[in-house]
C-alpha cells in the first residue's frame, strides 16, 4: 500500500505566506519537522540533494513548492473539458510512460498554489462568458491533484465551489486511493470523480509510487457511495502477454465493487499507449531499467498538432484494443458512455 504523500523538502515562495493556506502549510510542516527552504520563485529551485541526475530526480519528486499561480488565464483542455483549472503542477508518482516526463522536464517537483480565491475568480469569468451553457473544468491536466489534497484541501474547496455554481462542472482523475477526506464534500453532483485504472501488469511494472488496482477500485466504491458521478480512464492501454485477460479482469473487479445505482452514470476514456522521441529519451534516462516497449519499428507514426509526432500501435493492433475493451465495457457496464478512444 502506498502511504499518502509526505514531502521530504518544502520550498515557500515569499508571497505564499501572505495567504491563509500558505501560512497553514508552513505551520503544518514545521510541526512535522520537514526541511523548509525559501525561494524567490519556483524557477530558482536548484541544487537539490543528490550525487547524480538519477538521485536528484527522485529528490525532486518528493519536493513540494508552495507558491502562487501567477497566470490566471486558463488553458483549454479538450477533449475532456473546456478549460484546465490550475490548482497544482507535478506528481509524486513514478509512472514510466507519463507525458509529464517531457512537459515538466528538468522541474519534476510538485507545486501547489495558495491563491485559490483568485483562481476561482477567474473560473467565474469563464463561466459567465459561456452562460447559460455549462463549462467543464479539468483539475488534473498537469498533476494528480488527489495525491496532495490530504495536505492542502484545495481540491475539496474546488469541489464545493463548483457545487454551488450555476453553470460549472469539475472533473479530475487520480491513481491514488487517499479519498476519505473528500467523501463528505458538498459536491451536489457537479464533480465527476475519475480514476485511472489499468491491468495489474501495467500498474505493477510501470506505475510505481501509485495505489494498486484493488485500492483504486475500493476507493471508487467509496466515491460512488458518496454520490459522486464516476468516470474511469483506462490509460495507457498497453499490449503485453495476457493483455486481453488482464483488462477483462480489471472490468470484472470494477463491476463487483460498484453499487448498482452508480453504474447508470459512468464514463470511460480509452487511451492507447504512445510515446514521442523526446519522451523516450527522458524515460530511458529517468528509468533506465524500464520494461516499457519503446521500439519505433513496431509502431506507426502519427503527426501531432505541434509538429511532434507520436508512435502509436499499428492499425490492426489498435482495432483489436478498441474491439476488446469496448466489448468488456458493454458487457459489464451497458449504460456507460465511452467519451473517446485515442
Amino acid at each position: 500500500m502506498v502511504k499518502p504523500f509526505q514531502p521530504q523538502l518544502v520550498y515557500f515562495e515569499p508571497q505564499a505566506l501572505e495567504y491563509p493556506l500558505g501560512a497553514t502549510l508552513k505551520e503544518k510542516f514545521e510541526k512535522q519537522d520537514v526541511e523548509i527552504r525559501y525561494t524567490t520563485s519556483h524557477n530558482q529551485v536548484r541544487n537539490l540533494p543528490g550525487e547524480n541526475d538519477f538521485q536528484k530526480y527522485r529528490v525532486a519528486k518528493s519536493t513540494l513548492v508552495v507558491g502562487l499561480r501567477k497566470t490566471l488565464k486558463f488553458d483549454t483542455s479538450k477533449p475532456s473539458a473546456e478549460y484546465a483549472i490550475p490548482l497544482a503542477t507535478g506528481c509524486m508518482g513514478h509512472c514510466h510512460y507519463c507525458y509529464l516526463q517531457t512537459t515538466m522536464g528538468s522541474k519534476p517537483y510538485i507545486r501547489t498554489y495558495v491563491n485559490t480565491e483568485e483562481i476561482f475568480e477567474s473560473a467565474i469569468q469563464y463561466m459567465e462568458e459561456r452562460a447559460p451553457e455549462e463549462t467543464r473544468f479539468e483539475a488534473s491536466c498537469t498533476s494528480d491533484i488527489v495525491g496532495i489534497d490530504h495536505l492542502t484541501h484545495t481540491l475539496k474547496r474546488a469541489i464545493e465551489f463548483f457545487g454551488e455554481s450555476d453553470y460549472g462542472k469539475l472533473r479530475f482523475v487520480t491513481k491514488f486511493n487517499h479519498v476519505d477526506h473528500l467523501l463528505d464534500a458538498k459536491h451536489n453532483g457537479k464533480t465527476r470523480f475519475r480514476f485511472s485504472i489499468n491491468a495489474d501488469y501495467v500498474i505493477k511494472y510501470f506505475e510505481p509510487g501509485t495505489s494498486r488496482l484493488v485500492e483504486r477500485i475500493e476507493a471508487a466504491g467509496k466515491v460512488a457511495r458518496a454520490g459522486y458521478p464516476l468516470g474511469f480512464i483506462v490509460a495507457p492501454i498497453y499490449l503485453h502477454e495476457g493483455w486481453k485477460d488482464g483488462y477483462y479482469q480489471m472490468f470484472e473487479r470494477l463491476d463487483a465493487e460498484l453499487p448498482q445505482d452508480a453504474k447508470k452514470d459512468i464514463t470511460f476514456e480509452f487511451i492507447q499507449h504512445r510515446f514521442t522521441k523526446p519522451a523516450k529519451r527522458v524515460i530511458q534516462k529517468n528509468y533506465p531499467m524500464t520494461k516499457l516497449e519503446l521500439d519505433e519499428e513496431k509502431r506507426r507514426y502519427k503527426w501531432g498538432k505541434y509538429g511532434i509526432g507520436k508512435y502509436i500501435y499499428q492499425k490492426e493492433e489498435e482495432e483489436q484494443i478498441k474491439s476488446h475493451l469496448y466489448s468488456y465495457m458493454k458487457k459489464f457496464f451497458p449504460d456507460a458512455r465511452l467519451e473517446y478512444f485515442t
